[in-house]
């Protein structure tokens, strides 16, 4: 697909530049008794693993931004990219203790973790 916003996500696969980010993402079958069919995602960013969960409403979260819901997995990848900006990298299980590189904290936002004084990021 080309550069910007495309399509919703709810095809079969996406791969696209977002903000200076390849973005991609394709579509498989969990094949995971019990479940209602619905299909699982393995999505990119700068060709590393971006994790996405399903909620019970149908949307989706990143484990990026694990706060807001988005319709679909594009746009879960997509706003993962903004709350990266322009210099962090996703880190890969067994990299370091972050979810992303080149941060102060785990959390990425550069202050200690006894700053935290007006609760959860929203």
């Amino acid at each position: 697909m080309g550069n910007g916003p495309g399509p919703a996500g709810d095809g079969e696969r996406f791969d696209e530049t977002y903000r200076g980010r390849r973005i991609a993402g394709v579509r498989y079958d969990a094949g995971r008794p019990g479940e209602d069919g619905r299909s699982a995602w393995h999505v990119t960013v700068d060709g590393r693993p971006l994790h996405l969960m399903r909620r019970a409403d149908g949307s989706w979260m990143s484990m990026v931004d694990h706060y807001q819901s988005y319709a679909t997995p594009l746009a879960a990848a997509r706003a993962a990219v903004d709350e990266l900006g322009p210099d962090a990298r996703l880190v890969t299980p067994g990299e370091g203790d972050s979810r992303m590189e080149d941060s102060r904290t785990a959390n990425g936002n550069g202050h200690a973790e006894g700053e935290h004084r007006r609760g959860v990021h929203a």
